[in-house]
């Protein structure tokens, strides 16, 4: 699923891309925001925090157990912003990863 984010000229100015999966142990649908990103000049106007909404708002309406994501441990602003909108990390398991390709 891909949603974007539209300037008040109708231009796009950001995008989010969304994998529905299903967990097994929790017995229901998972949604991976797996990317989310907003023009550099539309940055801090709200177009980020919109795309996160929509994609929680549309998860809670469908019903979703939860939504996951990922973002770089440098990326300050987008964890500060993942934070305000109620993600919380290392909550309720710890992720790993083992990358297979440099």
């Amino acid at each position: 699923m891909i949603l974007i984010a539209r300037n008040a000229d109708g231009a796009a100015v950001g995008f989010t891309q969304v994998y529905p999966t299903f967990a097994s142990v929790s017995m229901g649908r998972v949604w991976i925001l797996n990317d989310l990103y907003v023009v550099p000049d539309a940055r801090r106007l709200g177009a980020g925090r919109a795309l996160v909404r929509a994609v929680t708002d549309e998860a809670q309406a469908e019903g979703v157990v939860r939504v996951t994501l990922a973002t770089a441990e440098d990326n300050v602003s987008a964890q500060a912003l993942y934070e305000v909108e109620g993600f919380a990390t290392g909550q309720p398991v710890r992720h790993y990863v083992k990358r297979t390709r440099k």
